[in-house]
């Protein structure tokens, strides 16, 4: 008999020890019953926790698209990742606690073009009502949205809004009228994410090979970035400032900032010989 998890099924989840360990890594360990309400709650506190990171690619760490290792990495190691790692974990996470969910594949826009199948991990959370979940998109949501709803939803961030594209029931999810992602409706396995994750660490072309990023939501609604060498703060009215780090301070900062603790700075790959 097959007991692998079907797309759009609860997933085996963690256990009961990661789970609690998950919940203490965004200090939330009583979320309550799943609701509406107890999943908005997870979203934020994830978001508040849980860094949005590409550091591994520059460190040389492979990216490991399984849920032992990314516990391994988000929870006991402490650090972050980017929308399959971060995404994916959540999905288990919410599996662990009662939440129906699903893995859905987007198109990240660059410019007015969406790009490659697979591009993006985002989540479907089936409630009374279908919602999206994302903790993988750096500035994005703060709160689920509902993916039935075609009207204007108001977040901290602006307005998203879902629009209807093609015939096969996509959707373009655009923020203040600006579109982020195509996405499909598809459910998927973590593991077919697999080759487009092994793409966007290892090839010059992807946007992840060429820049370091490491990016967290503040208490405040703001957000702490470090880009490179850069110190980067943004506050909720739109004010920002950015300061030059050097090696000892960049250090210092990942540990202040985002709890992490590094032993050498992350470098740019080095092309094939």
């Amino acid at each position: 008999m097959d007991h692998a998890p079907r797309p759009g099924q609860p997933h085996a989840g963690l256990t009961a020890a990661q789970r609690s360990a998950y919940l203490d890594r965004i200090a939330l360990p009583d979320p309550g019953a799943p609701s509406p309400e107890a999943l908005a709650r997870l979203q934020l506190a994830h978001l508040r926790a849980v860094p949005f990171e590409n550091l591994s690619i520059h460190l040389g760490e492979p990216v490991v698209l399984d849920p032992d290792a990314l516990v391994a990495k988000v929870v006991t190691a402490r650090r972050g990742g980017f929308c399959y790692e971060l995404n994916g974990l959540f999905a288990e996470l919410l599996a662990s606690l009662g939440y129906r969910v699903s893995l859905l594949a987007a198109r990240v826009f660059d410019g007015e073009r969406p790009g490659p199948p697979f591009d993006h991990l985002a989540l479907r959370v089936d409630l009374d009502e279908p919602w999206l979940v994302d903790v993988g998109f750096g500035r994005f949501s703060r709160a689920p949205l509902r993916l039935d709803e075609r009207g204007g939803q108001a977040d901290a961030h602006g307005t998203f809004t879902f629009a209807p594209i093609g015939g096969h029931g996509d959707l373009d999810v655009l923020l203040d009228g600006r579109p982020q992602y195509r996405l499909g409706l598809r459910p998927y396995e973590l593991a077919d994410f697999a080759p487009t994750c092994w793409w966007q660490t290892t090839s010059p072309d992807s946007v992840f090979t060429r820049s370091t990023t490491c990016s967290v939501l503040t208490a405040d609604g703001g957000r702490t970035t470090i880009a490179g060498d850069r110190l980067i703060t943004t506050t909720p009215a739109g004010g920002r400032t950015e300061v030059p780090l050097a090696a000892d301070e960049a250090l210092a900062a990942y540990r202040t900032h985002f709890g992490i603790t590094l032993d050498r700075l992350p470098s740019p790959p080095q092309p094939p010989r």
